[in-house]
């Protein structure tokens, strides 16, 4: 019986991935939300889109996964109907040693100093 045929997503090479591109994909809120899940689990592993709980349309939800695709920073697979989702963090950390840890770092005290000031 005939295996049914896999839908492969557009990602750019290791080598195609810019530093602009990065930085305006992790300039959304969302979609840093998005990086901040992702980045606690293995890259192997990844989750579905479902997994993250956003406060978004499912249309726009749709769009953030896009643009971190686009750009590099994700890595999104079909298994099945699932939409599986991973931080390309080795080809990050190779291309831009530290950012992402910089980046996340930064949020994490942003979010500390909005929680004692809200």
């Amino acid at each position: 019986m005939p295996t049914a045929p896999v839908r492969a997503l557009e990602h750019p090479a290791r080598g195609e991935i810019r530093l602009e591109g990065v930085l305006h994909a992790l300039s959304d809120p969302t979609r840093l939300q998005i990086v901040r899940f992702l980045w606690r689990l293995d890259e192997a592993e990844g989750a579905p889109c479902s997994a993250i709980d956003l406060v978004v349309t499912k249309s726009t939800t749709t769009h953030h996964f896009r643009v971190l695709r686009e750009a590099g920073v994700i890595n999104q697979v079909y298994r099945g109907t699932a939409k599986m989702n991973a931080l390309r963090r080795r080809d990050l950390d190779a291309l831009f040693p530290g950012l992402l840890d910089t980046v996340l770092s930064a949020d994490a005290i942003q979010c500390e100093r909005d929680d004692r000031e809200g």
